[in-house]
């Protein structure tokens, strides 16, 4: 449970001021700080008051499950710990938060796959805890860089999923998560992911609110069900036989639960849009023919790509996807209209968005959706490659 008891306070333990989401995202006035991802992270920790995180260490969310450490020795988080491997940590994010804690937790690659088990019981018992995730390789020879496959695997854990694309968004990403979480009508955990070492250790500039002011604390008493109630779904759940039961009841029960839990996701939609400023976010020519479907860094090397080609006197256009869980479908058909070929850059061999943005167009959209082009493993997708994706397409047998 939460530090603070009364909703009345006007300042947290730590003394900063509590301001509602808006004032800190859009009103309050900021100043320019030149930071890596894993610094401005613990920016906005500091910014959230927080009552748990819980770490482990994996290369490269290592230095930002310490730098939260560091802000529990500084009084902004209300309790900090390590758990003995990432299935611990997650088990223990799932006690934190149904004990109505204000929960945050770090991982990457690996460490994704070991806790995997417990991301679907997180939207299971509905728990608004928030996952950054700075991802990286995962597969076999051993890797650390950059490669962001993991997501694939968490699509359907009943998670929403958010992707930000540089160490700003990061920021106001992760504090307008906890938000958005925490809505009664959705109140499902989420993942903020980024591209690790992209922009878990690049330094870039980004503009911040003052320090002394921090979110509202976390209300369990206004969440949809009860924290830790063993008696009433989900908690029942978790510790009667009833649901494995072989009748009605149980596979009925179950199965409704799993379509609330993805109702809430799309009931994330509006809050989402408003935080976020819009789930896609469009740059380029208006009337192009030629689009670029992108999420995380990916999204700025399509950029640069869009204005090599518009110098070729070729128009494109960028739409990056802010948020992957909701998928903003109806976003990304208004974006499209009038383009007639798509191309989905990725970081990974799999081509994980280019099947969701295929899926979401069947039968909707005309354009011709082209994966590529496709990096893993750490390697750099300069914007030649994408030039050279759109060149041998629209010029077959040209090349670029």
């Amino acid at each position: 449970m939460s530090k603070i008891t009364d909703m009345t306070a006007t300042h947290n333990w730590s003394g900063q001021k509590l301001v509602s989401t808006d004032h800190l995202l859009f009103e309050a006035p900021r100043e320019k700080h030149f930071m890596t991802g894993s610094e401005v992270l613990k920016e906005a920790v500091k910014r959230c008051t927080v009552d748990a995180s819980v770490s482990y260490p994996i290369t490269p969310q290592s230095e930002a499950a310490h730098l939260i450490g560091e802000l529990w020795a500084e009084g902004y988080v209300g309790t900090y710990f390590r758990g003995e491997n990432e299935f611990g940590v997650m088990s223990e994010v799932a006690g934190c938060a149904m004990a109505g804690a204000r929960t945050i937790t770090t991982t990457s690659g690996p460490g994704t796959l070991r806790a995997m088990e417990n991301f679907a019981q997180w939207s299971g018992t509905r728990i608004p805890c928030q996952l950054i995730l700075m991802a990286r390789g995962i597969n076999s020879p051993l890797t650390i860089q950059p490669d962001n496959l993991e997501v694939s695997y968490l699509l359907e854990t009943g998670c929403m999923i958010w992707y930000a694309e540089n160490v700003q968004e990061l920021f106001d990403m992760s504090i307008a998560a906890f938000t958005v979480a925490e809505k009664p009508d959705v109140h499902v955990p989420i993942i903020t992911a980024v591209d690790g070492f992209f922009v878990s250790h690049t330094r870039e500039a980004v503009m911040l609110p003052a320090d002394d002011i921090a979110l509202h604390p976390y209300d369990p008493y206004k969440a949809p069900l009860p924290a830790i109630d063993s008696e009433t779904p989900p908690g029942r759940f978790l510790r009667d036989p009833f649901v494995m039961k072989s009748n009605y009841i149980s596979y009925a029960a179950h199965a409704s639960w799993q379509f609330e839990i993805r109702s809430a996701i799309e009931r994330s939609r509006p809050y989402a849009a408003h935080y976020l400023n819009g789930l896609v976010h469009v740059t380029g020519t208006e009337d192009a023919e030629i689009a670029f479907v992108t999420c995380g860094t990916a999204s700025n090397q399509a950029k640069e790509a869009e204005r090599e080609l518009n110098k070729l006197g070729i128009k494109s256009k960028v739409v990056k996807l802010r948020t992957i869980r909701p998928f903003p479908e109806a976003e990304l058909l208004e974006a499209l209209e009038g383009v007639k070929h798509v191309f989905v850059p990725e970081f990974n061999v799999v081509g994980w968005l280019e099947k969701e943005v295929k899926t979401a167009l069947y039968k909707k959209c005309d354009a011709d959706v082209v994966g590529g082009p496709r990096v893993a493993g750490g390697m750099s997708m300069p914007a030649e490659a994408i030039i050279k994706e759109v060149m041998e397409k629209i010029n077959p047998g040209k090349g670029a």
